[in-house]
């Protein structure tokens, strides 16, 4: 008999968990779920001075959290990279405006509504897209400020285990950061099948050999989830789908 699929999560446990909920609500069973970041979350601080900003702009729902967590005030203006950062600001009591995808889309929303008022990009130490520089240039003045950094984690006994049998292993990979980390802790011996977020993505796995992959057909957690139900299928899960996947 064919052994239940493992579903390895890296990120961060809210995240992982977020997942593991949304997996369920979506009717998919049968498979082994082991949570093991690969990226630690530790807030730095401080804030800087604010006076005069009048917006903040999030690239993750750890931004949210560290910058609450360093008493930040909520703004009138948010901006967020995603839904599920959105969800987290909104949660936090800001009005959230979504870009929905990557930070182009993001560059691309705030200039388009172009703010009068100084921004701030509340971001983590290892952050790509350069935001701030980008709508600086652009004549919207947007300064930086890094609250959060991302240290590199091992995997845990678990995840190497399950990496070392022969049941199938999908993982999702969000960040070529991620993927890069991930990659450092092979070769490994189970069939491994990636779900990553970006070419970017699958370019930073490097050698390490996967016997399969799909890339998210948009850069979001909802996109991501699609392409691991996909896997999990394939790879003997339970799916029991309720009309279409949410999201």
């Amino acid at each position: 008999m064919a052994q239940p699929p493992v579903l390895l999560l890296t990120r961060p446990p809210g995240a992982s968990r977020r997942m593991l909920e949304e997996l369920e609500a979506d009717g998919v069973s049968g498979f082994t779920a082991i949570e093991s970041p690969l990226l630690g979350i530790e807030h730095t601080g401080p804030l800087p001075d604010l006076d005069g900003v009048g917006g903040v702009i999030f690239t993750s729902a750890n931004g949210v959290r560290a910058w609450l967590c360093l008493g930040g005030p909520v703004l009138g203006l948010c901006y967020t990279v995603g839904d599920a950062t959105a969800a987290a600001a909104a949660g936090a009591g800001f009005d959230p405006r979504s870009a929905g995808g990557d930070a182009d889309a993001l560059v691309s929303l705030i200039a388009a509504d172009a703010p009068e008022v100084p921004l701030v990009h509340a971001r983590g130490t290892h952050a790509r897209g350069r935001v701030a520089e980008r709508l600086s240039a652009q004549g919207i003045e947007t300064r930086e400020t890094v609250i959060y950094d991302q240290p590199a984690q091992e995997l845990s006994a678990s995840a190497i285990q399950a990496l070392d049998g022969s049941a199938p292993v999908i993982v999702p990979l969000f960040s070529p950061r991620s993927a890069a980390q991930f990659a450092s802790c092979g070769p490994f011996r189970a069939p491994l099948q990636v779900a990553a977020m970006s070419a970017e993505v699958v370019a930073a796995l490097g050698a390490l050999y996967v016997s399969g992959m799909v890339i998210a057909d948009r850069p979001n957690a909802a996109a991501m989830r699609r392409a691991v139900i996909g896997l999990l299928g394939d790879s003997g899960a339970l799916v029991h789908r309720h009309g279409s996947v949410k999201g």
